[in-house]
């Protein structure tokens, strides 16, 4: 028996008990199972002139820890470890992540940790804690994502290889700008800017409507920050609760008016691909029988995920191997999820994964995705929960897929259940 035919044995033998298949069995409630109390994020502002462009990523961070403990009202006694993803931050965010942890009001025994798998930075530090709720390390746990890309996104983010990395053709692919190699994913793949330009007009009308709608209102925590008018350098307290990078108006016709950012003859632009942003997203975990215990309301379900490894110029098409291998260990066929959040680093890469999974269009991001809205690095995989977790309550459905593509060739894929 080959590993893959262990692998399924073994996910088809787990949910197989009780005699119930698929999202019977994921949707069943046991004692140990890893459910969310609460999943909150920060608006996400425009990189450079947006809302947050004068505040630091642990402040943001702080924001939302506070906003958690708030909207939850968890003791932060209660909470053991906290991990937040991030990219850019100088020392990978590890000293003033632990202050912030501190500033937001969690005690000293609540320790803290950064980590970076680039796009998926979030979503890998709520796994991280949900892997450690189910080994019993912890009882109570925070995965979470922030990113300055004000202050910290440009060349110095770009890291000089050695001659030996330099000197192996994979490894230096791993350094071409996700620009270049999606430009030339979607030469290869034949996706056409006709069709990235309507993707992205689309996800701007979907978050312009959802914004409008006030559908993106219950995933935000409002944030008090200080704020430099770039015309007159007044400093001003402002108040930032929503999305400054949504758009009204975006259409296919209006984009295609856009000139290419990476080749004369490219169809990749800057209203084709996702906005620079700042933001900062958390999500609380724990077993449904501690939070029973101390009366936690639950929102949702983590049941599975999955990260695999991809060429480093086919980065892109990360989601398209990622999301089979989640379902796979979840034990559901890609037609039981209702809403799938996927990822808008480029219309190109998210429209080439979707067509080549063969899902429905109005399952993909249905309040709009990263090119309306922002892609903050660590942040996203973290945002994705709170916006789906919302969108599935709001619908009165059941389950939903995280997903993205992930720098130097890797993709990452979560399933999730709405209670």
């Amino acid at each position: 028996m080959s590993s893959a035919q262990q692998r399924l044995s073994q996910v088809s033998s787990h949910f197989t008990l009780g005699g119930k298949k698929g999202v019977a069995a994921i949707t069943e409630k046991h004692p140990d199972d890893i459910v969310v109390t609460c999943a909150l994020r920060t608006a996400l502002t425009k990189g450079g002139k947006g809302g947050f462009k004068d505040t630091a990523a642990a402040d943001l961070l702080a924001g939302v820890f506070k906003g958690v403990i708030d909207r939850s009202g968890i003791d932060p006694k209660a909470v053991e470890d906290v991990a937040v993803g991030s990219v850019l931050a100088p020392g990978g965010g590890a000293t003033e992540f632990r202050a912030a942890a501190l500033v937001a009001g969690f005690p000293e025994s609540t320790a803290v940790k950064s980590l970076n798998r680039q796009c998926s930075s979030g979503l890998q530090a709520i796994v991280d804690i949900a892997n450690a709720i189910k080994s019993g390390m912890i009882e109570v746990g925070i995965g979470a994502g922030v990113e300055s890309m004000s202050s910290q996104y440009g060349p110095g983010a770009v890291t000089e290889f050695s001659e030996l990395l330099e000197s192996h053709p994979e490894s230096a692919n791993c350094k071409v700008p996700m620009g270049v190699l999606s430009e030339q994913m979607a030469k290869d793949r034949n996706i056409s800017r006709a069709v990235q330009d309507a993707f992205a007009a689309s996800s701007y009308q979907k978050a312009v409507k959802a914004q409008k709608a006030g559908l993106f209102n219950e995933e935000i925590v409002p944030l008090q920050v200080k704020w430099t008018d770039p015309k007159t350098g007044e400093e001003k307290t402002i108040t930032v609760k929503a999305d400054d990078g949504i758009r009204d108006g975006i259409t296919a016709e209006s984009l295609g008016k856009i000139r290419p950012a990476f080749a004369k003859d490219g169809s990749i632009h800057a209203g084709n691909a996702s906005q620079i942003s700042d933001g900062a997203a958390a999500v609380l975990l724990m077993k449904r029988s501690t939070a029973e215990r101390l009366g936690q309301k639950i929102i949702g379900k983590y049941v599975a995920a999955s990260v695999v490894g991809v060429k480093p110029l086919l980065m892109g098409i990360g989601p398209w191997k990622a999301i089979p291998v989640a379902l796979e260990k979840a034990g559901i066929t890609k037609d039981e999820v209702d809403i799938y959040e996927i990822n808008e680093a480029f219309a190109s890469q998210c429209v080439w994964c979707v067509n080549e999974l063969g899902l429905p269009q109005e399952k993909i991001n249905p309040k709009g995705g990263a090119i309306a809205f922002g892609h903050p690095l660590g942040c996203t995989g973290a945002r994705q929960i709170s916006t789906l977790l919302t969108e599935l309550k709001r619908t009165n459905k059941k389950v939903g897929v995280t997903s993205m593509c992930v720098g130097t060739g890797m993709g990452m894929a979560a399933v999730w259940v709405a209670e």
